[in-house]
């Protein structure tokens, strides 16, 4: 797996093509070794109020990065990333192929996140692009050498295995369907598995009809290609918990509606973004592996397209679904739903200490918070809860928890089967959670990522198609799960 730029600790060349210095405050800036033009140009920056400062002296480019102000800590790690964003257009502007940062801030988690921002704002899907317009949109940046003591050796290289794996959900979003079938994610999740060192087993169309998932095969019936279900288990010797942690992603890898089709533009267009909660939980296993968490942890991943064949299922349909409930269908294409039920039912097995389900699954999640935010629920508690919302903040990848009332599930009874497949129009984002519900049994928390997922236009940092959201969040809330475990 690559990330561009490539970042490595060391001492960063006196005559690298730019220097990018982080530093606390004005004073600290003073004291940097500039000449005194130099010095007196960014004394006018700063008195300007200037955070970035960028001097252009004889063959090399200066960067002065001033640490912000801002109370809040998520705010003020945003705000770097923001400005690691900032300082790559800059550098790829001016054709800068190597860098080096020097650190004086002292602040680990500044330095990590303006890293960020400078790598996550490098990342290109430029597969499909073929002769000079691929060499001519290709960023210029390839490498930056980091000087920051605060930051350990294998905390560094588990920072480098994270963006990996965000770099590695972007790309299975950004991919079409004519390359990224239900099989050929199971194969990508393979590759995932052997590089990081985590098992992973695809189940074919013969083992899942095997195992009777009503609702995946359903889905299924209007394709030409067959479904996958993927496991994914990283089970290290030491693990803190005894029982698992399942995560759970939607990987439609194309929806086109079925026979309820969707309209366009708009609707249909990005539908190959319907995997994204697949992509995220296969970039988390990719980071929690690399980096050697001492956790125990599942990823399950029904995948299929869902199209409308004349063998598709269809409005009034009534599924048996894995569990045995059976669901009258109202809409096909309130398909993300039926895949996951059977998921979720199979996770049941591994009486799991906590599940986390990822996917796009509605749009009334991406009309109430827009790409801002992830939509969430459950009944895992509220102390989990929080603690998931500490991490997004941190991280930025925030959720909003909305709530998991009684009524929503009331609106899914059927007059004909145990269930049927939408409820009503308003707030239907939790209604479709509470179908979930329905097939857990267990500690579970729900996250419809449906507006961040898939962005049209960049974000700073956040590029334009496939952002990989997801992967960063949950890779923080192991971490200080981990973390919370192994103190007591």
């Amino acid at each position: 797996m690559t990330i561009y730029p490539d970042i490595i600790q060391g001492q960063p060349d006196d005559a690298s093509q730019a220097l990018i210095f982080l530093v606390p405050g004005i004073a600290k800036a003073g004291s940097l070794p500039l000449p005194d033009n130099e010095r007196n140009y960014l004394r006018k920056k700063l008195d300007q109020k200037e955070e970035l400062v960028v001097i252009q002296g004889m063959g090399q480019w200066k960067l002065i990065v001033l640490g912000t102000e801002q109370e809040n800590l998520p705010a003020l790690l945003e705000n770097s990333r923001k400005l690691g964003t900032r300082v790559r257009k800059i550098l790829t502007e001016a054709h800068i192929r190597e860098c080096g940062l020097v650190d004086s801030t002292g602040d680990s988690k500044l330095v990590i996140a303006f890293l960020e921002g400078m790598v996550l704002s490098g990342y290109q899907f430029l597969k499909y692009l073929t002769g000079k317009e691929k060499e001519k949109r290709k960023y210029s940046l390839e490498k930056c050498t980091v000087s920051c003591q605060e930051i350990p050796a294998g905390d560094f290289h588990s920072f480098r295995y994270l963006l990996e794996g965000v770099y590695a959900a972007r790309d299975l979003v950004n991919e079409p369907l004519s390359y990224l079938t239900a099989v050929q994610l199971g194969k990508e999740f393979e590759k995932m598995g052997t590089e990081a060192g985590f098992r992973v087993e695809v189940f074919n169309k013969k083992k899942i009809e095997s195992l009777r998932m009503g609702g995946l095969l359903a889905v299924n019936r209007g394709s030409i290609d067959p479904p996958t279900f993927t496991v994914m288990e990283y089970k290290p010797p030491h693990a803190v918990n005894k029982k698992p942690y399942v995560l759970v992603g939607k990987g439609v890898v194309y929806d086109t509606g079925g026979l309820s089709l969707k309209p366009t533009k708009d609707s249909m267009d990005y539908m190959k973004s319907d995997m994204a909660g697949a992509a995220a939980v296969a970039g988390a296993m990719y980071a929690i592996a690399r980096s050697q968490l001492p956790v125990h942890v599942l990823a399950l991943v029904p995948a299929t397209d869902n199209r409308p064949d004349g063998n598709a299922y269809a409005p009034g349909d009534v599924i048996t679904m894995y569990d045995g409930t059976t669901v009258e269908v109202l809409n096909t294409d309130a398909e993300g739903r039926m895949i996951l039920a059977d998921a979720l039912s199979y996770a049941r097995q591994y009486e799991p200490e906590l599940v986390v389900e990822l996917s796009t699954l509605t749009g009334s999640a991406s009309m109430a918070l827009g790409p801002y935010g992830i939509v969430g629920m459950g009944n895992a508690g509220k102390s989990l809860f929080t603690r998931l919302q500490q991490c997004g903040e941190e991280v930025y990848e925030r959720v909003v928890e909305f709530p998991f009332w009684q009524e929503y599930r009331d609106q899914l009874k059927s007059e004909i089967a145990d269930l049927k497949n939408i409820g009503e129009r308003e707030g239907g984002a939790i209604s479709a959670g509470k179908f979930l519900e329905h097939f857990t049994g267990y500690p579970f928390i729900h996250l419809d990522i449906a507006g961040p997922a898939f962005l049209n236009k960049e974000n700073h940092y956040r590029k334009k198609g496939g952002t990989g959201v997801g992967v960063r969040l949950l890779v923080r809330f192991f971490r200080e799960i981990t973390l919370e475990k192994e103190k007591r």
